[in-house]
């Protein structure tokens, strides 16, 4: 497994291995004991999958307030997104800043975000499925998030609030000057 680091603390991508022959393919795509040597104490409670149609789905950006914080490891089975996460720690040398990259079928990236950062991604593909294991259960009272397009954020999205496709939630979704963050950054030793 490759695994790739950000200017972000606590943020991963991993890129499992796949093996090939003219039968297909195998990918362990998870595996606990090599997880937990990059990202230790973490355990998930429940696996999640969406189907975007469209190209231009936008959800997010998303995340759970204490006491149901849930970080994420999501990757793309089918399709192509623009994968986004954005630190909401307080106290973090890089609060309001953000990391994007591309997950798709083909280059099998897994992207882990932890508790403290707001999560969103951008279909860019039809059909596209998104696959993700998750720390918490879901719990609508902690359901929270910020606006995917707010200006102080400067996300590079590949389409614009007018033709970008989101649910009545995400439509209106708070600012990230009106956000009061409950999350505190903290050093891993």
């Amino acid at each position: 497994m490759i695994v790739e680091e950000f200017p972000i603390a606590g943020l991963y991508a991993f890129t499992p291995k796949k093996f090939g022959d003219d039968r297909g393919f195998f990918s362990e795509t998870f595996n606990a004991r090599a997880f937990d040597e990059v990202v230790p104490g973490v355990s998930f409670v429940q696996d999640n999958h969406s189907l975007s149609r469209d190209p231009g789905v936008v959800r997010g950006l998303h995340f759970q307030t204490p006491p149901h914080a849930q970080g994420k490891l999501v990757r793309v089975t089918r399709g192509r997104v623009i994968d986004v996460a954005v630190d909401i720690r307080l106290g973090s040398p890089t609060y309001g800043q953000h990391v994007a990259l591309e997950l798709s079928a083909d280059n099998w990236k897994q992207f882990w975000i932890p508790a403290g950062f707001a999560h969103g991604f951008c279909t860019i593909e039809p059909d596209t499925e998104f696959c993700y294991k998750v720390t918490d259960y879901y719990a609508p009272d902690c359901d929270s998030g910020i606006a995917f397009d707010d200006p102080d954020l400067g996300i590079d999205w590949p389409f614009d609030r007018k033709s970008a496709i989101l649910s009545g939630k995400d439509t209106v979704l708070q600012s990230f000057k009106d956000f009061k963050s409950p999350f505190v950054f903290e050093e891993r030793a």
